[in-house]
Order: structure tokens, then sequence, then C-alpha cells
């Protein structure tokens, strides 16, 4: 600084040594406040690695958590794979039933529509014999061979049917059942009970357990017997057949 004033005086003495003073008390001042705030910069970053050394124990138990969930995980996985087996093997359990019911079946019912059409062979070797007369077969020679010859035609025939489990249906006096029989006609006035077969037009056929040809029958109507043994005394008047509904 310019020992001369603003206005070209000169400076006053006192001004040089009152600024060297107040330097000098100054620059202690910056030397004592070094220390602290390099006390304060250490505690700064003592702070910042405080976290640092516990972040490896988190990451133990997050390694934990995450070894237990791959556990889980595995055996819930390992469940639906035997679940998964457990489901196919039945599976396959069942298509091999079906397919050896299919093969049963198939061995059993594949003859039918061949069966079906030798039934109507059966039914002219019946009509045959049923049209040779008894007297003729008694007096002629001839004709008694030809209806043995016939019938033993017919034997053969069941006995061909039968082995290949075809088997006849004749409900003559039995009663009728619409699973094996179809009524053609009712007959009046017969000493049998109601519902009983009487009269075969046709003989019925069945393969295994289902049924090859309906048998063709007559049923007996009006006989009144079936009455009379269902109510054990005199049959019911007209209109009383059925007993009254229970309202409960």
């Amino acid at each position: 600084m310019s020992r001369w004033g603003r206005r070209g005086g000169p400076a006053p003495e006192g001004t040089m040594e009152t600024m060297q003073d107040e330097t000098e008390r100054a620059e202690p001042e910056s030397d004592a406040a070094a220390p602290a705030a390099e006390a304060e910069e250490d505690a700064v970053r003592a702070d910042d690695a405080a976290p640092d050394e516990a972040a490896p124990d988190e990451g133990d138990a997050g390694e934990g958590d995450a070894d237990e969930a791959d556990a889980d995980e595995a055996a819930s996985g390992d469940a639906a794979l035997k679940d998964q087996l457990l489901r196919a093997l039945a599976d396959a359990e069942n298509a091999r039933r079906r397919a050896r019911k299919d093969v049963e079946e198939a061995r059993t019912y594949a003859i039918s529509r061949f069966a079906q059409d030798l039934l109507g062979v059966a039914d002219n070797l019946g009509r045959a014999l049923e049209s040779i007369p008894a007297e003729r077969r008694e007096g002629d020679e001839a004709v008694k061979a030809i209806a043995e010859g016939i019938e033993m035609t017919a034997r053969e025939l069941d006995s061909v049917l039968g082995r290949h489990g075809i088997s006849k249906i004749d409900p003559l006096g039995e009663k009728f059942d619409y699973n094996l029989h179809q009524a053609l006609f009712e007959i009046a006035d017969t000493d049998q009970p109601d519902g009983t077969v009487v009269q075969v037009a046709q003989t019925g056929y069945r393969i295994g357990d289902r049924l090859l040809r309906a048998a063709m029958v007559g049923v007996a109507k009006g006989g009144g017997q079936a009455a009379e043994s269902d109510a054990g005394g005199d049959p019911a008047p007209d209109g009383a057949d059925a007993p009254a509904e229970d309202p409960s």
C-alpha cells in the first residue's frame, strides 16, 4: 500500500504497523482452526465407514434367507414332480385297462353282425321242422329221415353259436321282460297271470351280455291271477289297482 493517502498526502504513521499487527494476530487463529477441521473430517470418514463394516452381517443374513427360499422351492418342485409322476402312472394304468377291455369286447362282439345273418338260417330250420306234420313223420320213413336231418343241422348250428357266446332266448311261460322281449300282441282270457309270455313268435338271441335280437312274443292279459297273488285275496276293483300315494 502507498504511503500516501487518497489525496496524495502521506499516510498516517500508524497505518502500516496496525495492518501488520492484525495479520500476525489472524495467522495463529487459522493455524489453530486447521487441526479442528481435520478432526471433523476424520469423524465424517469414520461415520461413512461404519455402515460398510456392518454390511457383511446383513449380507450373511440375506444369504441365509436365500438358501431357505431355495430349499423351499426345491421341495415344492419335488412334490410337483412326484404328483405328475403319480398322475402319469395312473393314466397309463387306466389306458391299459381300457385297452384290455376293448380287446375283450372286440373279441366277444366282433361277430355280432355275422351272427345276426346266421339267425335267419336258424329261423328257417325251425320253420322247416314245424311245417312237417307229426303223422307224416311217423308214417313215412323218408319224411322222418328228412326231419331228423333238419333237427341235427339245427342242433349243430345252436352248438356253433353257443361256442361263440351266442345263447337262445325262449321265454315261453316266463314273465315279460322289456329288456329281452318284444310284445307283438296280447292274448285275453287265459289261465296265466297278466304279463306272462304265452306264445313265442320268434326266438330271441343274445351275445355275451348284449341283446342280439329280442324275442317276439304274445303276452297274457285279463287272467287276473297276478292281481290276486299281489293282494292275497279278491282282485281289486277297477280304478283301485294302485294304492293311494302317501301324502308325506
